[in-house]
Formats: C-alpha cells, structure tokens, sequence
C-alpha cells in the first residue's frame, strides 16, 4: 500500500523591518522567523520593507530624503519576486506616513498577484491613524485576516467595523532568564526609543522623586530617538546622579541589561503590546508602567505589575517606592508576571499562527475555485448584475 504523500508545506512571505531598524515590529519578525525556522508545516522568509538598493543607489541611503525614494525603487521589484513564491503574505504595519510606504505597496501587489494577505496592524496611534484616514480603513478592509497582538486595539478597529484577531506578541523564555530580587534595589532600567509618545521625560522626572529617597538608586535608559537631546538636558538640570544612557543594545543582548537591573519603568502616553514588558516578566524586574493604550492587557494592576495613569511622573514615583517599600509585594507580582509569559511562548503563538494562515490560504483557493466554475459555466471573473 502506497503511503499518502507528504504535504507541502505552506510558504509564507513576510513582509516587515530588519533589524537595521531596531523596533518591536523588527523584532516579533525575527522571533516569528526563527519560530518557523525547521518547521515542517510553515516556509517562511522575510521580505524587508528597508532593502538595500543594488550598485550605486545604496550610496543615497545616506541622505534623508533620498533615501526614502532609492528604498521604495527597490522594494517594490522586491514585493513582485517574492510574493510569486508565497502562497500567503504576512504584512506587518504601523501607521501614518509609515502605513503608506511599507503595508500599502505589500498589500496593493499581493492583491494584484491574487495572493491573500493577513495583516499584522501593531501600532498604538490606530485610534487617531484609523479615525484619520479613510485610505487605511478601506486597504485594511481589502485584507483577508487583520491581526492584532492586543484586545484594545481590537476594540479600536471593532469601532470602525473593521473584525480582528488577535494573536499576541511571543517572547523568547530561554533568553531571558528569570532571577528573584531579594533583596530588591533601586536598579531602574527603561528600554523604550526616546521618542515623544514614550514620554521618557516622566520617567526622569519620577526618578528624581526615588533618587531624593534612595541617593544610591540608579536608571539604565536603553533606547535611541530624537528626543535624546532634551532627556540628557533635562536629567541635568535636575540633577540627577546614576542616569545612564545605554543607546540602543542589539536584540541578541537586550537580556543583560534586564539582568543588570532590579525594577522595570516605563511612562509611554501612546502604545500597544510593548514587548519590553514581556522581557521584563521573564527575566524578574516588578514592573511600573503607564496605563497607556493596550498596556492594561498585559500589566493588570496589583495582579502582575503596577499601573498608574499617564504623565503622572509623582503616581509613577510612589509606585516604584511602594514596590521598594514592600518587598513581598515586589516579589508576588514579579512571580505572578513570570507566570504570565507561559501564553506568549512559541508554541501557543505558533498554533494559532498555523490556524490563521491556513484558512487564509483556503479562502483563497476557495475563491479561485468559485472563479474557476464561474468560467467554464461563460460568466467570466466577475459576475455582472443580475448573474448568479
């Protein structure tokens, strides 16, 4: 008796950053990748949105504004070849001006290629960005699948009509190690880009509360962006001693600095599903974080972390002393959070990951077969008014 052939596993493109450009969408693309890597069931490659263009082109990558143009000669060619290949394109998105270069482009040529597209929308200025522009709306409508890691951006694309799933963020539970601060110090580390809606400035301005109270506390911001110039200002002119400015620490090494620290603080006015706060939980450090956007899904106040409203830098301060405070608090949640990484490890994300790229290939081939029947029956592509 003959053995049932192999099935060929479904080849996935997916579209989203290098690491060239260090951010959360660049980083859940690699795990993604690596998740995939060996899988019989998933062949998945990236297609980057920031590809270097060929010869003499990559010199312009050095100047602002023609970068962006060498960039996009050399992207779409890109969508072209490597969607041919794909059975189902995977497109990670952001918003604004970042929306219109890299998710349209992907998703116009994989529609035109007849490929089904699952978007991976991430960003937490889709409450303002959806509200906005009527184009994202309608492009995000024209997708097969729209996921999103978090429930309140559900919630934000459920307001406009728009059905989501959601799949989480997955986290790396081997690379971060979890270790028990007893005794807990004020070792304070942020990882969050010193961009305007991180609002890294609070998180200064709190520590100067916990420095008047712990001379020896300390604070690692990991991170690069264009407001790095008035955070240095602004931690001198407030006089703070200990406030490291790390730059930004490769993917690959991010684990030492939670390793290094005892406390992780964030103060963002805007996000999403930040993976900062899984790596926090899975290495140990108690959590203080804004309840910003989608933050509330995953830091639950007293449950795993502690929230306090945003660019409320006194709130943020008595929560990172409370935790200082009382150490048996500290380390309860710090347990609890540890807990709560289980559900973003690979397997389970990868499940569901699975499910939603296969119903996604079958409407399509479902579609084709509808089509198909459609023209041997001489109704043509698309049925005229009062056709079956």
């Amino acid at each position: 008796m003959r053995e049932p052939a192999a099935v060929e596993p479904l080849r996935v493109a997916l579209v989203a950053p290098t690491l060239g450009i260090l951010g959360g969408q660049a980083v859940q693309a690699k795990r993604l990748l690596d998740g995939w890597a060996g899988d019989p069931e998933i062949r998945a490659w990236l297609v980057p949105v920031n590809p270097t263009p060929p010869g003499p082109l990559a010199h312009a990558l050095r100047v602002k504004y023609a970068r962006t143009v060498v960039t996009q000669l050399a992207y779409w060619p890109s969508l072209l070849r490597q969607f041919a290949r794909a059975d189902v394109v995977h497109v990670f998105s952001a918003s604004y001006f970042s929306f219109l270069l890299a998710p349209l482009p992907a998703i116009l040529v994989a529609k035109a290629l007849g490929k089904p597209v699952v978007l991976n929308y991430r960003s937490g200025e889709a409450p303002d960005h959806l509200a906005r522009s009527a184009l994202a709306r309608r492009t995000i409508r024209s997708c097969n699948r729209n996921v999103v890691p978090s429930s309140f951006l559900a919630g934000v694309f459920g307001e406009h009509g728009i059905p989501s799933v959601i799949i989480p963020n997955t986290i790396d539970l081997d690379r971060f190690a979890f270790r028990s601060r007893q005794p807990l110090r004020p070792r304070l580390l942020s990882t969050r880009n010193l961009e305007p809606m991180y609002n890294v400035a609070c998180t200064l301005k709190a520590f100067a509360i916990v420095q008047a109270r712990h001379p020896d506390a300390t604070l690692t911001l990991v991170g690069a962006g264009s407001q790095e110039r008035r955070l240095r200002e602004l931690a001198a002119s407030l006089g703070l001693r200990g406030v490291r400015f790390a730059g930004p620490v490769p993917p690959d090494e991010i684990w030492q600095a939670y390793a290094d620290a005892d406390l992780y603080v964030q103060s963002p006015d805007i996000d999403n599903m930040p993976s900062s706060v899984l790596e926090a939980f899975a290495s140990g450090n108690p959590v203080v974080s804004t309840d910003a956007g989608g933050v509330p899904a995953v830091v639950h106040h007293e449950g795993n972390g502690l929230l306090v409203p945003r660019d409320d830098h006194r709130q943020l301060a008595a929560a990172v002393l409370r935790l200082l405070d009382e150490p048996l608090l500290a380390s309860r949640l710090a347990e609890a959070a540890r807990n709560e990484c289980e559900r973003y490890r690979w397997p389970a994300v990868r499940q569901q990951w699975l499910e939603l790229y296969r119903e996604a290939a079958q409407a399509r081939r479902g579609a084709a077969a509808t089509q198909a029947v459609r023209r041997r029956r001489g109704y043509g592509a698309t049925p005229s008014a009062g056709q079956p």
